[in-house]
């Protein structure tokens, strides 16, 4: 089968689009035939093996090169084989999830990490949803516990994980104050953000029950200062890429950490484990028009390394796909 692999740490252009053995399948497993993968921020992290501390405890991560060899995480496609385990699922089920090796013509995927695809959205669209909306549900329902009538403040709105935000407090009765440049203030306005501030032209003021830091480029102690007395500070990647880096996002991350006991407010470092069960969330979510993927271009999969380029250093809008 076709895929793209990556066996040592560098730019895009390290990716090599080939030939490789197909995956086998476990008792629990689906064979997926990939239709779409979406781009996230964690492929050129894990691409350039950044920041360097990652390498030291990253299961994908070596010092050297990466473990896993093909890049990719969330899918959509249909299923091509089951192992025996796996009795609710047949061949030409549509499908989605999230597993490693998705930039590839197949990928395998244990049940508990596909699902049903929402009967909504084209493949692109679905492969779009499964890291960046699971993080957006986790940071605000779960973690949060958004309700109607809080204020709650999103950091890097414009990006997958923060169009999935917006949409969702809004949709949950939260007053929604989103942070993006310029050329994506009406995007983040359309999809339901009540005030949106360009960080490129205004400071960010005022105070938020909820805090969902998408970026990691505040200090602590800027973020904390936002947050109302009681408020909940979720954390949840980020970083801009500086072609390598030694903390990168973890500092803040290690900070916020150290000092999380020590402060009134309460602070979370978010870690979003996909499941079957939140998977149904999503799709459930979509079919009912509460989180609407945009996907702002797709490529090829032969043109995955452009692809990576581009969110990489062009600070994309929502989603960038591959089709397959």
């Amino acid at each position: 089968m076709k895929a793209v692999l990556h066996t040592t740490y560098g730019g895009p252009e390290v990716l090599r689009f080939t030939d490789v053995e197909p995956p086998s399948l476990a008792d629990r497993d689906v064979l997926v035939r990939t239709r779409a993968a979406s781009v996230n921020a964690r492929d050129w992290h894990l691409l350039r093996g950044d920041p360097y501390l990652a390498r030291l405890g990253a299961p994908e991560l070596g010092l050297r090169g990466p473990k896993l060899r093909i890049r990719g995480t969330d899918f959509a496609g249909t299923v091509d084989a089951v192992g025996p385990g796996v009795t609710d699922l047949a061949p030409g089920d549509a499908v989605f999830g999230e597993a490693p090796g998705a930039f590839a013509e197949y990928v395998v995927a244990p049940r508990e990490r596909v699902e049903r695809a929402p009967s909504t959205l084209t493949m692109a669209e679905a492969a779009a949803l499964p890291l960046a909306a699971n993080t957006a549900v986790m940071g605000l329902r779960e973690v949060a516990g958004v309700a109607a009538g809080q204020s709650v403040l999103i950091n890097g709105a414009s990006g997958g994980v923060g169009l999935f935000a917006v949409q969702l407090a809004a949709a949950d009765g939260a007053r929604v104050t989103a942070v993006c440049s310029t050329r994506n203030v009406e995007t983040v306005r359309s999809m339901g953000a009540h005030t949106v501030v360009d960080y490129t032209r205004e400071p960010l003021t005022g105070r938020y029950d909820v805090v969902f830091d998408l970026v990691g480029n505040r200090s602590f102690g800027e973020l904390r200062r936002l947050l109302a007395p009681g408020g909940t500070l979720v954390l949840s990647g980020g970083g801009t890429s500086e072609g390598g880096s030694l903390f990168g996002p973890m500092g803040l991350v290690l900070r916020a950490k150290a000092l999380a006991r020590f402060v009134g407010e309460r602070v979370v470092v978010l870690a979003a484990e996909p499941t079957a069960a939140r998977l149904a969330v999503l799709r459930d979510l979509a079919d009912a028009g509460v989180l609407r993927p945009l996907v702002e271009r797709t490529y090829p999969l032969a043109a995955a390394a452009d692809a990576v380029r581009r969110m990489e250093t062009e600070h994309t809008r929502a989603k960038i796909v591959l089709t397959v």
